[in-house]
């Protein structure tokens, strides 16, 4: 943990690199350090980032050719407002820089969404995490 999810759009296929988008997006979010200890926020090893298109859709009234793009940020519970209010607002600022273009071309929405919580059940077994430590 963290894993960002995002769900868009299958009109959105042809005219966006979405892998391209996924590497910005968890650079960002390795970017992050809280201000108060100087630590990274979000560990490199669990960091994970993933898209997936939705073939099927209903956007607003389906008069138009709407596009949309939904991240959901899920991250463990504990850290500070700050440091979720930073990462949120730097998250969203990449999000709009990689779809301005489009943006200017077409309609879309994006929304970023940052749950956080205390699992009731939290296993991990990976062998990605020690090579970061």
């Amino acid at each position: 943990m963290p894993h960002l999810v995002i769900l868009y759009t299958d009109n959105l296929e042809q005219e966006t690199d979405m892998t391209a988008l996924c590497r910005e997006l968890a650079d960002v979010m390795l970017a992050q350090q809280d201000h108060d200890t100087g630590e990274q926020v979000f560990p490199t090893g669990g960091t994970r980032v993933f898209a997936y298109p939705a073939k099927h859709f209903a956007v607003a009234d389906g008069k138009a050719d709407y596009a949309f793009v939904y991240l959901n940020l899920r991250m463990g519970y504990g850290r500070a407002e700050a440091v979720k209010e930073r990462a949120g607002q730097a998250l969203l600022a990449k999000a709009k820089a990689h779809f301005a273009e489009l943006y200017e071309k077409r309609l879309i929405g994006i929304t970023l969404q940052i749950d956080e919580g205390q699992e009731v059940y939290n296993a991990k077994h990976s062998n990605i995490h020690p090579l970061f430590k």
